[in-house]
């Protein structure tokens, strides 16, 4: 289970200063829990509060809101996502902490902004809020400790909250996932490294898993809306077979690999397409480029000539070597189809995973299919 909770964009800023880390989801609510509870106890929050993450840094959070009740604390951390293009980033994680019955045991409960998981297949189950196992366990861990400390059963509910996270969540992958009414409290080490891009691979994995778990044989990688509507409008497929493919061919077929579905279709414009049919598993701007010798390679040699050559060898975008071949009476496209379709057949080795390719253009006409 997991968010896309990113913006991607290659930065204007090309210095080349190291790029700031920041925290999870999952990392600020441990924090924020575990001053509540301290709050709960001796009527005094931590502040700065300090946690131990899985590898054993121990990053020190301010709070930004408290308040001890009658029955209850609460203490809110605003989430810092460094240099990371988050769309949780600024946003205040908020846990509220009670007391419960003898050997009640620790119960997590979905505050306003935070999600409910609603169908099967990810690591949570229906009915329960959308927070991360590892999450989990480390909200366990600091409740464990700090009532042993005092002598106490540890016997705690425990509220996690964020402003505006329902607002949020429709950034996200969340409503394909089913995870409704927030955002998810996410994290495996408690850090968030600046374009890791791991949110997004992690819900891509995750939306394969609910497409499992569902029982569905097909489902459709798309680099983009615009060529998501395109196949669409030939299948009609159920919104949780829509894997939000984006620039992670290798993060969608990678796990396909491992956790097969009978068919997948990927739908995407020219240029990127084409860094596929090249070897490119990673088709971002910023990390692979359309190589203009191999779309000159691939014209058919009837049509190849001394002056095409060099115009494709010149061309700016692949859109323009698109264009000009397409004046030309060349049709590229259903070679990017098939040599896009090769590879990802080829980068899925033996599982049963079918694999049709869809080529379009930026308006979503289709320009070749492939089978």
């Amino acid at each position: 289970m997991n968010d896309a909770n990113r913006h991607l964009g290659q930065s204007d800023d090309q210095s080349t200063a190291p790029m700031r880390r920041g925290w999870t989801t999952g990392a600020c609510a441990t924090a924020a829990t575990k001053s509540a509870l301290i709050a709960l106890i001796t009527g005094e929050f931590s502040d700065p509060v300090t946690i131990t993450l899985p590898k054993g840094e121990q990053p020190s959070f301010p709070l930004v809101f408290e308040t001890l009740g009658d029955g209850y604390a609460s203490a809110g951390i605003v989430k810092d996502a460094g240099d990371d293009p988050d769309v949780t980033h600024g946003a205040t994680i908020i846990a509220t902490v009670r007391p419960l019955r003898p050997e009640a045991g620790i119960m997590f409960v979905a505050g306003a902004g935070v999600g409910t998981v609603t169908l099967a297949g990810l690591p949570v189950a229906v009915g329960e809020p959308a927070i991360n196992p590892v999450p989990r366990r480390m909200m366990q861990d600091v409740i464990e400790e700090i009532c042993l400390e005092h002598g106490l059963p540890p016997d705690v509910e425990v509220t996690i909250s964020i402003p505006d996270g329902e607002t949020l969540a429709e950034k996200t992958w969340n409503p394909r996932l089913g995870i409704r009414g927030g955002l998810s409290i996410l994290g495996t080490t408690g850090i968030v490294k600046p374009f890791s891009c791991s949110a997004w691979i992690h819900s891509i994995h995750r939306g394969i898993d609910v497409a499992r778990a569902a029982g569905l044989t097909h489902v459709l990688g798309a680099t983009g809306s615009t060529s998501e509507a395109a196949a669409q409008d030939i299948y009609h497929l159920p919104e949780i077979a829509l894997l939000d493919m984006g620039d992670f061919a290798g993060g969608l077929l990678k796990y396909l690999r491992n956790h097969p579905i009978d068919k997948l279709t990927i739908a995407g414009g020219f240029a990127k397409l084409t860094k596929l049919a090249q070897g490119a598993l990673d088709l971002h701007s910023g990390r692979s480029q359309v190589d203009m010798n191999f779309l000159a390679q691939i014209v058919p040699h009837a049509d190849r000539t001394d002056d095409l050559e060099h115009m494709i060898l010149s061309a700016n975008t692949a859109l323009e070597v698109l264009e000009m071949t397409r004046q030309k009476g060349i049709e590229l496209a259903p070679v990017i189809a098939s040599k896009a379709a090769a590879f990802a057949q080829g980068v899925l080795r033996d599982a049963p995973v079918s694999v049709e390719v869809i080529v379009t253009d930026r308006k979503g006409n289709i320009l070749a299919r492939h089978p």
